[in-house]
Formats: structure tokens, C-alpha cells, sequence
């Protein structure tokens, strides 16, 4: 069936029919890749920043675990390693976290691995998204006043 084209589009033939439907598709997972990037990265940097509490505050409970004798004795401030390690990992199996525990000298330093699943990126095959958080703690004694 051949369509009646009007004399004032010269250069068009009628058998230009679904020309736009490439473009329009690319241009939709476009629009689709751009907004997943937003969203997912947004609660990507979210499970970040929440990954990095979570390090910081299990890091802070490992601090905690003093050598008590040698802090009486001659008042030196010195972690227990096993210790730090298991109030470290009881901080992080209650909020439902897995990280690692390293005890230099007096700092407690914990890496926490999360992983946030995708809303969009999941419609190109990215399911999800890995973050990490890194927090450091160690036990002060006299504090007068917070560290800046």
C-alpha cells in the first residue's frame, strides 16, 4: 500500500517506515544506563558511608580491650590482640557486617566489605555493587579535651 506524501516533503519515500526505532532504543538503555548510574551510585555511597560507621564503631570496640596489668603497673597503654579481635568481630556480627582486624600497637584498624544490590544496573546485569570502610581507633588515656 503506498501512502500519499505531501508535495512539500520532497525528499522523503514512503517506504521509510520504523527508520526511528534504532535510535529510539539506544537512546531508552541510554536513559536507563545514566539513571541507574544516579540511583545505584547514590545508595552505593550510601552503603559506603554506612560501611565506614560501622568500621569506625567496631574499631572503637576493639579499642576497649586493655591490658589491664600493665596498665595498673606502670600505667602503659597496650591492647590485647585477641581480645580487640573478638570484641571486634561480636561488634560486627551484631550489625550483620564482615570485615578484617589488624592491632598495630595501640591502633585497631577494620575493613569492612559490603555489598549493595542494584535497582537499575540489574536491568544491564550489574546485580551488584562491592564498598568498603576502613575505620581506626585506639585507646587514649587523660583525654581533656577531643582530638581535632
Amino acid at each position: 500500500m503506498r501512502r500519499f506524501l505531501p508535495a512539500c516533503l520532497p525528499g522523503f519515500a514512503a517506504d521509510d517506515n520504523g527508520q526511528v526505532t534504532p535510535f529510539v532504543v539506544i537512546l531508552a538503555a541510554a536513559v536507563v544506563m545514566f539513571a541507574g548510574l544516579v540511583v545505584d551510585g547514590g545508595l552505593a555511597l550510601a552503603a559506603k558511608v554506612r560501611a565506614i560507621g560501622e568500621a569506625q564503631e567496631a574499631a572503637r570496640a576493639g579499642a576497649q580491650a586493655l591490658d589491664l596489668a600493665a596498665y595498673r603497673d606502670s600505667g602503659t597503654v597496650r591492647l590485647v590482640p585477641d581480645q580487640v579481635r573478638t570484641l571486634t568481630h561480636a561488634y560486627l556480627a551484631s550489625t550483620g557486617d564482615t570485615g578484617t582486624v589488624t592491632v598495630d600497637d595501640d591502633t585497631v584498624t577494620v575493613t569492612v566489605a559490603a555489598h549493595q544490590h542494584t535497582q537499575l544496573l540489574g536491568l544491564l546485569g550489574v546485580d551488584s555493587l562491592s564498598v568498603t570502610g576502613t575505620g581506626s581507633a585506639h585507646p587514649a588515656r587523660g583525654v581533656l579535651t577531643p582530638e581535632p
